[in-house]
């Protein structure tokens, strides 16, 4: 009768149980394992633990071979176990040493739960959390935004093109924090601010003796982002030779440090941005056309913040909260005056522009409200003459769709008609948002 409550009991638990022998042999495998593994009673027991389980820790770091080897028990270590038919499920894993009546060790027993569900609803918190982070309610932002699940997932190349100030550093991170790999490393190099040599160390590493002042080795950022993320910020600005060496790096993972022969390899996934216009670099040679493509797997536009003004408002409540909690003032809101004058500036600065003229509204106000005067003089000025560079550009925007429509779309005879440079007519068409 005892034995037989055993066994119910046994088989009733919701946790998967099995029991191995000293040699990793299961013993016994009760129906929740059999319902989370896949794997029968009689199709395990016998078996080496690793042929069931086929976890990516078996060989290396196995709980049940600790707690043989060491006696010590394993309390909720989280790993992925390969099910029968192939699938890939996360389990939680908890493993104790199991004991005769003479206190002799005799195998282990692991008690397992699927933690699938769990993690699901990890990742979507995690994933809300990260898409709060771009802050924006136009319809051409929210289209971007709602493809970064995706694109993160897939771990592919990413370009980001945008103006100097839109965002593009954040689109990356949130892209880094929404993919696999987000609890690796996520390093930024920007390729302007470094010469060519020193860029090239920085990026591939060196070794000792590679030139006068290398006294050790030095392993370069593809290196350390192994199983993260590299965002090579103004890569427009990456001289020739080293494109030649990232295509390489993009092709197969491998790179040389400065004076190695040896060919070392990255997984780091590779996030690429800039303000300029990458073809027109193509055409003038001083861009390489198999690399912008090796780069351009996915690519994301951000809009200027002028062709979304009604983002301006929800912006400004982001930095009103974010600089109430840094500076010690009492400002509370911001005056509707002061929100027209910031929606008629046109920002060629963007978004790092707009977050700047909060902060000097902030150091300027004294009392419980941000008034007009206390924004930057430039963002007042720019406002009061915004209408009528608005008007200009409506009519230049006229003028090169009357011309394109002459030349049936022909980009190089519409410049000509309108005296300009046919690189100089493809930055206004896309400036002024002109659908060819």
């Amino acid at each position: 009768m005892c034995e037989k409550l055993s066994e119910l009991i046994f088989n009733n638990i919701n946790d998967g149980v099995v029991t191995v022998a000293e040699n990793c042999r299961i013993t016994s495998f009760n129906n929740a394992a059999e319902r989370i593994t896949g794997f029968t009673v009689a199709e395990a027991v016998g078996k080496h633990c690793f042929d069931v389980f086929r976890t990516e820790i078996c060989h290396k770091q196995c709980a049940l071979k600790d707690t043989l080897s060491h006696h010590d028990p394993v309390d909720n270590a989280r790993v992925t176990i390969i099910t029968r038919d192939g699938r890939e499920v996360p389990i939680s894993v908890t493993t104790t040493l199991l004991k005769d009546e003479s206190d002799v060790a005799v195998g282990a027993v692991e008690f397992f739960r699927d933690v699938s569900e769990v993690e699901h609803l990890r990742n979507k918190l995690e994933q809300k959390e990260a898409l709060n982070e771009i802050v924006s309610v136009s319809s051409s932002m929210q289209k971007l935004i709602s493809m970064l699940p995706d694109i993160a997932e897939s771990e592919c190349n990413v370009l980001i093109l945008g103006p100097s100030g839109s965002g593009k550093e954040l689109f990356a991170q949130v892209i880094h924090n929404l993919s696999p790999r987000r609890y690796g490393p996520h390093i930024r190099i920007n390729c302007a601010a470094l010469p060519e040599t020193l860029l090239e160390s920085e990026l591939f590493g060196y070794t000792k003796g590679a030139f006068t002042d290398a006294k050790r080795d030095k392993p370069g950022q593809f290196s350390l982002a192994n199983d993260g993320t590299m965002l090579l910020d103004e890569i427009s600005e990456m001289a020739a030779a080293l494109q030649v060496k990232l295509l390489r790096v993009l092709n197969n993972g491998e790179y040389r440090p400065l004076g190695s022969a040896k060919a070392l390899y990255t997984n780091a996934r590779i996030i690429a941005a800039t303000n300029g216009n990458l073809e027109e670099l193509i055409a003038e040679g001083r861009f390489r056309q198999d690399l912008y493509y090796r780069l351009n797997v996915v690519e994301i536009q951000i809009p200027a913040l002028r062709e979304r003004p009604e983002d301006i408002p929800l912006l400004v409540s982001h930095y009103l909260r974010r600089f109430q909690k840094k500076s010690r003032k009492k400002i509370q809101r911001v005056s509707p005056d002061a929100i027209a004058v910031l929606r008629k500036c046109p920002f060629p600065g963007n978004v790092r522009e707009l977050e700047n003229a909060m902060e000097h509204a902030f150091v300027m106000c004294h009392g419980d409200e941000i008034l007009p005067e206390h924004l930057p003089q430039h963002i007042i000025s720019q406002s009061a003459s915004n209408g009528t560079t608005r008007l200009a550009a409506t009519t230049e925007k006229e003028s090169i769709l009357r011309a394109l429509e002459r030349s049936h779309g022909n980009k190089s005879r519409a410049a000509v008609e309108l005296g300009m440079h046919r690189s100089t007519l493809w930055r206004k068409i896309k400036t002024l948002g002109i659908d060819v």
